[in-house]
Order: structure tokens, then C-alpha cells, then sequence
């Protein structure tokens, strides 16, 4: 019965909590829109500086690099590693298939799956440690930051749990923890997966209006 549950009713409740939620989240925020600008723009276009800042953020600056390289090379290495196991695991796409869209696409072969997930395993605990122990991160973090990272956590490792596909209760876990994780993200940190490159864009504008690069 509970796993009925798991597989019905609350996973479409936390899917509808998550669509709903990030949607009205991005709405509220293009609806603050931006200042009214009454000079001319200078060097440059606002656009061209929304798109280069967007582009150029993508990678680190070299300062950055050098006071803080466990952070960048943590954060690089956990986003990209869960990038590829959410798009391109197997199980994942097979999920997608039967449950969302209808269609599938040619997955990771094993050995890279399982490189993915050591990569993000990783970088997540290394940028999670670092959020705990140094004196800056640890001071700006709250208890919504730790428990984002907590839940993500949870979620990787009951899938790893439930890869080998032995027990029907360690891919209802799993399952359960992905809906948690679902219902926590739009009131969350983790809506910086998409609102991230608003703001960058937005910012770049704003400079770029003034010929300013950033």
C-alpha cells in the first residue's frame, strides 16, 4: 500500500509542487522586471553584455580559482557529475520514457554511469565540507543551505542503493526521497538551477548598457 502510494499519488503531487512552484517562483521574478533606464547606452549593448556575462561565468576567474580551488573544482565537479546522471543515466532515462515523455535516448554505458556518480559523490562532499569548515562559507550558510545538500545526498545515495535493482524497497526509497527532494526545491537554494542565469543575464545588461564588462 505504501508503495502504491510512492508510486502514485505522491509522485504526482510532488511533480505538480515542483512545476507549479519553480514556475511561480520565475514568474515573480520576471515580473520585478528591471529599472527604468534613461540614458543612452554607451559602448556596447545591453544584450551583447547580458549574453557575454552569461557566457563568460560559465567559467571561473583565476582569483577565484586560487584562494578558493576546492570549492570551484568540488562545485564543477558535483554539477557536471549530476548533469550526467540525471540526463544520461540509464535508469533515468528509462524513467523518463515510461513516466514523463514518451521517448528515451541512448544512456551512459555502465563504466561511465559509474564514473558520474564518483565524480558527483566527490564534488558534493567536498563542496559541502568546505561550506562547513570555512570561516566565510560557514558564516553566509544557514540551515536551509545544509539541508539542500543533506537531501541531495540522501537521493544519490539511495540510487546508488537501488542501481543493482535487488529489492523493490531501495527503488521505492530512492523514489520517496527524489519526491522530497522534489517538494523542497522550488522553496529552496536549489532554484538557482534556474534562476542563476536570469540574474547573471540581468546583470550583464545592466553593465553592458554602461560599457562596462564584467
Amino acid at each position: 500500500m505504501i508503495g502504491a502510494f510512492i508510486d502514485g499519488p505522491l509522485w504526482y503531487f510532488s511533480l505538480a509542487v515542483f512545476v507549479l512552484g519553480v514556475t511561480w517562483r520565475l514568474a515573480s521574478l520576471w515580473r520585478l522586471g528591471s529599472h527604468p533606464e534613461f540614458s543612452k547606452p554607451r559602448e556596447g549593448s545591453p544584450g551583447g553584455g547580458g549574453l557575454q556575462t552569461l557566457a563568460r561565468h560559465f567559467l571561473p576567474r583565476r582569483e577565484v580559482v586560487g584562494r578558493t580551488p576546492a570549492q570551484v573544482y568540488g562545485g564543477y565537479a558535483f554539477h557536471l557529475g549530476l548533469f550526467a546522471l540525471l540526463f544520461w543515466g540509464a535508469p533515468h532515462v528509462e524513467f523518463y520514457e515510461e513516466r514523463l515523455l514518451g521517448f528515451g535516448w541512448t544512456p551512459l554505458p555502465g563504466w561511465a554511469f559509474i564514473l558520474a556518480c564518483e565524480i558527483a559523490f566527490a564534488g558534493l562532499i567536498v563542496v559541502w565540507l568546505h561550506r562547513a569548515l570555512h570561516p566565510v562559507t560557514r558564516a553566509i550558510s544557514d540551515r536551509g543551505d545544509h539541508a539542500a545538500s543533506i537531501l541531495v545526498f540522501l537521493v544519490m545515495l539511495t540510487g546508488c542503493l537501488a542501481l543493482g535493482r535487488s529489492h523493490e524497497s531501495l527503488r521505492l526509497i530512492h523514489l520517496f526521497s527524489a519526491e522530497l527532494l522534489l517538494i523542497y526545491f522550488p522553496f529552496s537554494m536549489l532554484m538557482h538551477t534556474f534562476t542563476f542565469a536570469v540574474s547573471r543575464w540581468r546583470m550583464g545588461e545592466h553593465y553592458g548598457r554602461r560599457g562596462v564588462s564584467i
